[in-house]
């Protein structure tokens, strides 16, 4: 996860640059934790969070809080923000808010008010429009906060459609050998397979898949990290034919004023940071994030964090990720992820997924730019 993490505090430090100071002789702090001990901290390490965010606020003192990456440690950090009674702002955390209803927490997920419930629509909506439409699923997740709300997702939709779950089960954060989860998902014959993991379950799942031939019409749904250009490049083409979410593609339709010339500055930079080359997943989001503090604090002129989290909730903010407004459980009013399915990679360089000529945006329809391959095996030709 060290990629990933990052990448973030890389687009941060980058955002910074443009947050105008609502005290012009002192900087202003900004405070987050980062996942840096392993591939499995981002679920491995939560017990730690709190007492990051208590010292933050109570040592550092710093003025603003932001999460570090995903859900699974931004939910620790929720009772700490509550507590001091302090502005927190989660960047990919699906419905981190959902049990609190905090007024002073924001997310930066384009997943719009009910994140949760709407995680897996699309991918189920894509399976359904098929001819014939597929009967069974199977669902596979990590035993973590992030990927119990994805599966509980793929449930609801996968009973809307009266598609019937053949095997849900969730394996251990700590699991390096997927091979055995694989060959149990090929013994129940799904049509479906919908598999919610952090981005080294996904290399690991993926690479099972492949190894086995993994015979099923459509696999894919909630794969973090698949997203990023270090994935894609240890994966190669296992990931080829995977129909997955997506928040953001360098492609016509999605390119929101300033979000190329952001990319174009964070590229130049990411090689000698040792950071994810290409920056199409978490980086724009990141400083997204940073360009909504900033526009608050101009506007409100204090660093309060009761009046700006009143200013996020009543205005709309222009960021390089689109206009977006937060409802009253801080997520965003008008959701706009996006489902991508990856084909003809070749080999692990970098250079081929610079430009969308091996992703494809399917759904929805204002983003897409070609259709969905299926079946599965077909895909993966």
């Amino acid at each position: 996860m060290r990629n990933l993490s990052c990448a973030l505090l890389a687009a941060a430090l980058f955002a910074c640059g443009a947050v105008p100071g609502a005290r012009a002789m002192e900087p202003i702090k900004i405070g987050f934790s980062m996942e840096l001990t392993g591939p499995v901290a981002v679920v491995g390490n939560p017990a730690l969070v709190p007492g990051i965010y208590t010292k933050l606020i109570d040592i550092d003192k710093v003025d603003l809080l932001i999460s570090s990456y995903g859900t699974n440690l931004t939910v620790p950090a929720m009772p700490v923000a509550i507590s001091h009674n302090r502005l927190f702002f989660g960047l990919f955390a699906l419905a981190a808010n959902d049990k609190f209803h905090y007024p002073k927490y924001f997310s930066m997920l384009p997943f719009g008010p009910d994140p949760a419930k709407d995680f897996a629509e699309g991918w189920f909506d894509l399976a359904a429009a098929q001819n014939p439409k597929p009967k069974t699923v199977a669902i596979v997740a990590t035993d973590a906060e992030f990927q119990h709300k994805a599966a509980e997702s793929a449930r609801g939709h996968a009973k809307a459609r009266e598609i019937d779950i053949v095997y849900d089960r969730a394996y251990p954060p700590s699991t390096v050998d997927f091979t055995p989860i694989v060959r149990a998902v090929q013994a129940a014959q799904p049509d479906l397979v919908y598999i919610a993991s952090y981005p080294s379950d996904t290399v690991g799942i993926l690479r099972s898949v492949g190894e086995l031939g993994l015979d099923t019409k459509m696999l894919g749904g909630g794969l973090a990290g698949l997203q990023a250009a270090a994935i894609k490049m240890q994966l190669g083409e296992a990931a080829n034919g995977v129909v997955n979410v997506d928040l953001w593609e360098p492609v016509p339709p999605m390119q929101f004023p300033g979000v190329m010339d952001f990319i174009k500055k964070y590229q130049a930079k990411a090689p000698a940071e040792g950071v994810d080359l290409l920056g199409y997943f978490l980086p724009p989001f990141a400083y997204s994030e940073l360009q909504v503090l900033g526009q608050a604090i101009e506007a409100s002129k204090t660093l309060d964090n009761d009046k700006l989290a009143e200013y996020m909730h009543s205005h709309p903010f222009h960021t390089i990720e689109g206009d977006l407004a937060f409802g009253p459980d801080g997520e965003w009013t008008e959701g706009r992820p996006i489902w991508a399915q990856y084909h003809d990679i070749k080999g692990h360089d970098a250079e081929q997924f610079r430009e969308p000529k091996t992703v494809t945006i399917i759904s929805p329809a204002q983003y897409k730019t070609g259709d969905l391959v299926y079946p599965y095996t077909e895909a993966r030709k």
